[in-house]
């Protein structure tokens, strides 16, 4: 293979996360003919280094390529430290800034005594320079431990290479785990996964160590994690860890081995076992913990406003408001307690009762807007969600990982059992969004002195990960308890929300095809729904409804009226191509300047999260700039798999979120994601319009389908628990 030796000299760019590096390179010595005009000159090179190390020796192993902005540049995909064997080269080397307190007088002495032996003589022992004359013992120790230091990540990123893992691999690897990497490589192997996809490290593991117990409980711990997540479970039983072991990792176990093998990791505490239940600590720990964090809240003394109705009643004739009885008592009974849940459907007045909520509250206590900084914090679980309460409200929102300054790189929150967050009043909304993690954590992180208001839908779709946060709190009937079930009619013919209600009752009304002010059905047969939807936008384009205030939700990514087909049919209607627009290619979509794109992970770092839709600013040189509402993100070529086309997006990704117009097909090609909550939450996404397009029989199936509600969580037992119900 071919490559050039020698030292970096500057660093232009470097990624501390994967170790991607854009360098300037003196190169001293190479077998690649086109190299060698460069010999004793500099030249850029382009790759992944788990540490910088200014004018060390090293070996890079590729190739030039062209860059279409920087020119030629040399692209290694392997890195090697050029160890000194010459005595000049060791002289050099031990009077390096790498060694500590051994200059070119020492270097040379140490050489003069061990020769060419140098390396492994002080690496073998520390006391093998005490031999060396006006050594002394301090002396010896800094320059024995800076060689140890020096040569253990060169070494066991090779160690790591040579299992099969890629230099970026071996970056992220080594810059996670620094600490424990030698603990990683030999005992704790599978925890890379937390980097790195765990079927290629297991593919990895079972090429160099083989299908042995080891491996088996990995398989057993990540077939207990892909059953959570398929499902939204907190537990599982043994005859669903056998079928997913067979399904997921060809491992086929009786019940009585995968019992012993379960009792194993019970005594490693990596696993809870209750009666027949196989927890994951993680999942029993969040669920015991979050009944124990509620009780504490619940069990504080009370503070309570004087007057409150008459209160109400003012800032009723303030705002010219009339708040109906179930609002009332929502707004009152949530400021009179120290954990109150509201649960109501689309049109029924959420947003008002927040904002009755915040309104009295400050006026009670008497806040300014410094005070109502520190005093009252407004949370949601997404980006798009914390937006639109902020807007609802003129009040900072955040979401539940910001508020509590999560920590991506070490997976866990600056706010937590040991450092409390100083609010006083937390509105939560979306909560049905809330997994019992996220929900754990939160709890963990507040102030027990605090009043806890949570805000959402008992019957849109549960959380992705495990668990039935809000159902479990209500079904328990343990805290103070508000639903809203009175709709607020936009206009005499209007009808999302009353359709959403009929879904929720399984209930449609007869005229559910008759056309509204806000709402049409237009029948097609799944082979025409593209075709339909294309006109139905040209239309509205027509009426200056533009891709910003539509949004088409699809239950599914794949298939003929997928997701992705329709968002190539989209971006050619909204985004099409022209020589002004640049385009960058990634795998097989197209993305160009001003198309609208959603973003699939949290990035805190950036502001931006999960759900969140922005738009393409420009696409220079392989560099993204992706507006999100203001806040502008940049984007590498190899990023672009954190997002997608969003001019169709799924069902779940549209939680949290409200488009003024919304197109939603339906039809049997969809028939594995079509059930009662899932077309429950698309419908009730729409704020001014909804045109549903397709069967009306596979709707009408949808709205019948409740397979949803059958999630096995153990949270409402937890709390009967430790309120001794």
């Amino acid at each position: 293979m071919n490559y050039i030796k020698g030292k970096i000299r500057n660093t232009i760019y470097y990624n501390e996360d994967n170790g991607y590096v854009v360098a300037l390179f003196r190169v001293k010595d190479t077998n690649d003919e086109e190299a060698k005009e460069y010999l004793n000159k500099t030249i850029t090179v382009t790759g992944n280094l788990t540490e910088v190390k200014i004018d060390l020796n090293i070996i890079l192993y590729g190739e030039f390529v062209n860059n279409e902005k920087f020119g030629k540049q040399y692209r290694f995909t392997r890195f090697e430290i050029d160890k000194p064997t010459t005595k000049e080269a060791i002289i050099e080397f031990l009077a390096s800034n790498f060694i500590a307190s051994c200059g070119e007088k020492t270097a040379k002495k140490i050489v003069d005594y061990y020769g060419e032996e140098t390396l492994d003589k002080i690496k073998e022992s520390k006391d093998n320079l005490l031999c060396i004359e006006g050594m002394s013992e301090s002396k010896a120790e800094k320059i024995y431990n800076s060689l140890i230091n020096f040569s253990k990540s060169s070494d066991i990123i090779l160690e790591f290479q040579n299992l099969g893992f890629t230099i970026e691999e071996c970056s992220k690897i080594y810059n996670r785990f620094k600490d424990r990497i030698l603990e990683i490589k030999n005992e704790d192997f599978y925890d890379i996964k937390e980097l790195i996809d765990f079927k290629r490290v297991d593919s990895i593991y079972m090429q160099n160590y083989g299908d042995n117990d080891i491996r088996t409980d990995a398989c057993i711990i990540e077939a207990m994690e892909l059953l959570t997540s398929s499902l939204g479970d907190t537990y599982s039983f043994t005859e669903e860890i056998i079928i997913y072991l067979q399904k997921e990792f060809n491992i086929y176990l009786e019940e009585e081995i995968l019992e012993e093998k379960l009792a194993n990791l019970v005594d490693q505490g990596k696993v809870i076992q209750e009666n027949k239940r196989y927890y994951l600590k993680k999942y029993y720990e969040a669920e015991s913990n979050i009944a124990r964090n509620l009780k504490i809240i619940d069990s504080m003394p009370l503070t309570k406003i004087s007057a409150l109705e008459e209160k109400l009643a003012n800032l009723e004739k303030r705002l010219g408001i009339t708040y109906n009885d179930d609002q009332k008592n929502a707004i009152i009974s949530a400021l009179n307690n120290n954990v109150t849940i509201i649960s109501g459907g689309p049109g029924t007045g959420k947003t008002t009762i927040i904002n009755a909520i915040v309104a009295l509250y400050k006026e009670e206590y008497r806040l300014s807007p410094y005070d109502i900084m520190e005093t009252i914090a407004l949370l949601a679980p997404t980006g798009r969600a914390s937006k639109k309460m902020a807007m609802s409200t003129n009040l900072p929102a955040y979401t539940i990982h910001r508020y509590l300054k999560w920590n991506k790189d070490r997976n866990n929150f600056f706010y937590n059992e040991e450092n409390k967050t100083p609010h006083k009043l937390i509105i939560v909304d979306e909560v049905s969004m809330i997994d019992v993690s996220l929900f754990y954590a939160l709890l963990s992180g507040i102030n027990i002195n605090v009043k806890l208001i949570l805000v959402g839908d008992t019957f849109q779709l549960p959380s992705v990960g495990p668990g039935y946060v809000l159902n479990d709190l209500i079904s328990s009937d343990l805290f103070n308890y508000a639903p809203l079930n009175i709709i607020y009619r936009q206009s005499s013919n209007s009808y999302i929300p009353y359709l959403a209600k009929e879904i929720k009752n399984v209930d449609l009304s007869e005229d559910f095809l008759t056309k509204k002010d806000d709402f049409a059905f237009f029948q097609t047969p799944a082979s025409d729904i593209k075709k339909t939807i294309e006109e139905i936008i040209q239309i509205s384009r027509k009426k200056n409804i533009d891709e910003k205030s539509m949004q088409v939700l699809v239950p599914m990514y794949k298939g003929e009226n997928g997701i992705d087909n329709l968002n190539v049919i989209l971006q050619n209607i909204y985004n099409p191509s022209k020589r002004s627009k640049a385009e960058i290619i990634y795998g097989d979509v197209i993305y160009r300047e001003n198309d609208k794109v959603l973003q699939l992970v949290n990035d805190l770092d950036h502001n931006v999260f999960n759900g969140d839709i922005g738009y393409i600013e420009s696409i220079v040189a392989n560099k993204i700039k992706i507006n999100f509402d203001g806040n502008v993100v940049v984007y590498e070529k190899k990023d672009l798999k954190q997002i997608k086309h969003a001019y169709a997006i799924t069902i779940h990704k549209s939680q949290g979120s409200e488009f003024d117009h919304v197109i939603f097909p339906v039809c049997h090609n969809y028939y594995k994601m079509l059930y009662n909550k899932l077309v429950y939450t698309g419908v009730s996404r729409a704020k001014k319009s909804l045109t549903m397009v397709g069967e009306v029989q596979s709707f009408v199936n949808a709205v019948k389908n409740n397979y949803a509600n059958n999630r096995k969580t153990s949270l409402k037992e937890k709390l009967l628990q430790v309120y001794n119900v």
